[in-house]
């Protein structure tokens, strides 16, 4: 049976559709060969079909239904082994999906590390007269999402979808679980508009047709909204976990649900 063995895991469903038709098929044949040979005995009248012919009939009957159970349970076998193997390879996918969301949560920086960042870059763009802009980003996670590892994956999506449309020079920052923020230098507040609105699309596309999160886009400039360093800290800094104090004349911020 090796020859028939070499079953791509993509068409496994085909496959077993295949396998069923061929069963019913042959059952069919099995049954219409059965009618034939009995038909005589239930009849009792004479056929031509007798001596050597209808013993090739009968022996031709009894190997085709042993190759028919012989081949049904090994091709039960090698789907249910393929089945077993697709389990668990997508449970090794999900496990270095995890793996990877802890790799780059644990990687981006901190507040501490966005706090002495901002205070160079404000110090550089307020000496030449240039804009700063800073996204801060809220993940919420559904209600239902409730495993720890599930939530870090949600995050984790969350925060590649950030840096994909993160320049070369801007930074982005874990603030506090489900928060990121994101330094743009030399960013008025029109272009960060923009940029808030290319983030909000792609994670609208990560979130899924069905969210698995709401998040929360605000935005802080330097010098439309704020004056100094400090402002943009205290703007920044949570109230509580995934909660972020909204900048006095802000806008509010931008909330999507993916409908």
């Amino acid at each position: 049976m090796r020859v028939f063995d070499h079953i791509d895991p993509v068409e496994i469903d085909r496959r077993e559709i295949h396998l069923r038709l061929l069963a019913i098929t042959v059952i069919f044949i099995l049954a219409v060969g059965l009618g034939v040979m009995m038909y005589p005995a239930v009849f009792a009248k004479p056929m031509t079909l007798s001596g050597p012919t209808f013993r090739t009939m009968f022996f031709g009957f009894c190997t085709l239904s042993a190759l028919l159970i012989a081949y049904l349970v090994d091709r039960h076998i090698l789907i249910s082994k393929l089945r077993a193997r697709i389990v668990a390879e997508e449970r090794a996918i999900q496990l270095i999906q995890r793996e990877a969301s802890k790799d780059l949560l644990s990687s981006l920086p901190t507040m501490d590390t966005f706090a002495d960042r901002l205070s160079m870059e404000f110090r550089r763009v307020s000496r030449v007269g240039q804009p700063l802009s800073v996204l801060a980003v809220e993940i919420t996670v559904r209600a239902d999402v409730s495993s720890p590892q599930e939530v870090a994956l949600v995050h984790a999506d969350a925060g590649r979808a950030i840096l994909r449309k993160a320049r070369g020079e801007d930074s982005l920052f874990l603030l506090d679980p489900g928060v990121f923020g994101m330094l743009l230098p030399r960013i008025s507040t029109n272009v960060a508009e923009m940029v808030k609105e290319e983030l909000k699309a792609e994670l609208l596309v990560v979130a899924g047709p069905v969210p698995l999160f709401h998040f929360r886009i605000h935005i802080i400039n330097y010098p439309d909204h704020v004056k100094s360093a400090q402002e943009i800290m205290d703007a920044m800094r949570p109230m509580a976990a995934n909660c972020l104090i909204q900048p006095l004349g802000l806008e509010a911020a931008v909330f999507a649900t993916g409908a």
